[in-house]
């Protein structure tokens, strides 16, 4: 266990140490005692969680995956279904919706955009969510059902993809769950003809 040195303590104690009598080594005793208690205080009363932020890019339930040009060798990718996409910094994300995300490789990490594709497309139609990319970085454009694919977004390899264990008091998965309980009626079916 790594001991946690604070050295602006140090000084304080050291010239109360200094002095003589049992008063002086009671107040330096009392100043850490002091420190250590407010320390304890800020951090058990919940500051320390605001300290820190959720770094998924992307929570997304996945209804399909498309690529392009072949599944054999995959140059894009369309991921189709509901996601929460980060914004800033902390815990904030767009509201949840439906539409596709439109991918190219990574030059630089075509071996790892082709796994997550593939991890991708095995997920896709169970209804799991998941989560990918980075809140840090460029996470790509929600397009709406019904726009054309083009000018796709390079994909964003970050901690690779990861099933997500459902949190009933989480915003973004509480939004997506909806979304895949209700999920929209498939658009591009063949009308029926009328029969004389």
């Amino acid at each position: 266990m790594k001991m946690i040195h604070f050295s602006f303590l140090h000084p304080v104690t050291r010239s109360a140490a200094r002095g003589k009598g049992v008063g002086t080594r009671l107040r330096a005793r009392l100043n850490s005692v002091k420190f250590v208690s407010a320390f304890c205080a800020l951090f058990g009363l919940g500051i320390g969680p605001a300290l820190a932020s959720d770094p998924v890019g992307v929570y997304a339930v996945v209804d399909k995956v498309v690529l392009e040009p072949s599944e054999a060798n995959p140059e894009r990718i369309q991921v189709w279904g509901a996601f929460a996409i980060a914004e800033g910094y902390g815990y904030t994300y767009k509201k949840a919706e439906r539409g596709y995300l439109y991918y190219k490789l990574n030059p630089d990490k075509s071996v790892a955009c082709r796994n997550e594709w593939a991890d991708l497309k095995a997920v896709a139609g169970t209804g799991q969510i998941v989560a990918f990319g980075s809140r840090y970085g460029e996470k790509g454009a929600l397009r709406k059902q019904e726009a054309k694919p083009e000018n796709p977004d390079v994909y964003p390899i970050a901690l690779g993809l990861t099933k997500v264990k459902e949190e009933k008091d989480y915003e973004p998965l509480k939004q997506l769950a909806r979304l895949r309980e209700s999920k929209a009626p498939a658009k591009n079916t063949p009308a029926r003809s009328k029969s004389p």
